[in-house]
């Protein structure tokens, strides 16, 4: 079958047309690939900056139709739209499995990382981690919420954003555009989004940021956040791939604040403990989100109130998606396309 996958050094991308399958086993489903959104997350681990995985299919935002199921499988039918998620499988008994926090399995696996992911024409899924997509919800749009809209629906419930108070979205790129509409159509807030690309700003704008600021033209921006939010926002989320972001963003929450950690910057943020203390700062990091939440914020989709952007792209040009990525080029979501 044709798979996107880890080239053989471990630090890049390649297309292969071969790739072999296994059989099913205990507790398992084939899947058909409809579609696999590029995450951000793909292009670390195509650099081996998690540790390097040669020859590991990527993908995490896999969404397709259930072909086959494995004897004992009873959560799943031949013909259901199932996800292909970064949390692929918990082990289910440990204290964070069986608290509600199984995105903090110490011995989780990753799709596109640990096990071969839905960058692929199929796609082997433990069944009963593979969340259903709703009907009315587009498969394409659907790759997207199940990692950038999970990620950020998560972020946002970290965030505790009460409805009309002021949420900041660092980054409104792919996972920040749909920070952005979460905040404002599904928990009722005001939205500010800060960016350093005015067309990503232009685009938060349109699916609901009450307020942008471009982060190369306005140089205090925490301070025009104050005086927008009469004293600092209540919360912030970080998705921006950036350390400056992430500063910035402890600097923009008024006393009580919570600062949500997304986005995975190489470097290490400035952390005032004396702000921290004295002003009751929280900051929050947030992974991905449950079963549950992916559940939630797929029937979002399917309602209407939350609406990804996407792009759809042939497979064959999977190797100038992610350099397109890494360049910083891509407006809203790329899709790799399997139906054709």
């Amino acid at each position: 079958m044709k798979a996107v996958v880890v080239n053989s050094e471990g630090n890049g991308v390649e297309i292969v047309a071969n790739k072999e399958m296994r059989s099913l086993e205990t507790g398992e489903a084939l899947v058909d690939i409809e579609y696999c959104g590029v995450c951000h997350t793909d292009l670390h681990v195509a650099h081996g900056d998690f540790g390097k995985v040669p020859g590991r299919i990527l993908g995490h935002e896999g969404i397709g139709v259930v072909k086959e199921l494995a004897p004992d499988v009873k959560s799943l039918k031949v013909g259901d739209r199932v996800s292909v998620a970064w949390f692929f499988e918990g082990c289910g008994t440990c204290e964070y499995c069986t608290t509600g926090r199984e995105t903090l399995c110490r011995s989780v696996k990753n799709a596109g990382y640990s096990v071969d992911g839905g960058m692929a024409e199929k796609c082997i899924v433990t069944a009963d981690y593979a969340v259903k997509v709703p009907e009315g919800l587009d498969p394409a749009q659907a790759s997207s919420i199940t990692c950038a809209g999970v990620t950020t629906y998560k972020a946002i419930k970290e965030a505790k954003v009460e409805p009309g108070q002021w949420v900041v979205i660092y980054g409104a790129g792919g996972l920040g555009n749909l920070a952005v509409q979460y905040a404002k159509k599904v928990f009722n807030a005001h939205v500010i989004a800060v960016d350093i690309n005015q067309d990503k700003l232009e685009l938060a704008k349109e699916v609901g940021a009450d307020f942008t600021i471009n982060g190369k033209v306005i140089e205090d921006v925490p301070g025009l956040i104050k005086e927008k939010t009469d004293g600092g926002a209540h919360s912030t989320v970080v998705t921006a791939v950036s350390k400056v972001a992430f500063n910035q963003a402890v600097d923009s929450v008024r006393a009580g604040g919570r600062v949500v950690a997304v986005g995975l910057p190489s470097e290490m943020m400035e952390l005032s403990i004396v702000k921290t203390v004295l002003d009751g700062i929280q900051v929050i990091g947030s992974l991905v989100g449950t079963r549950k939440d992916l559940e939630e914020a797929f029937q979002f989709g399917a309602e209407g109130l939350v609406v990804p952007v996407v792009q759809k792209r042939p497979v064959e040009e999977a190797v100038a998606v992610f350099d397109e990525m890494e360049a910083g080029t891509i407006q809203g979501r790329m899709v790799l396309d399997f139906t054709n």
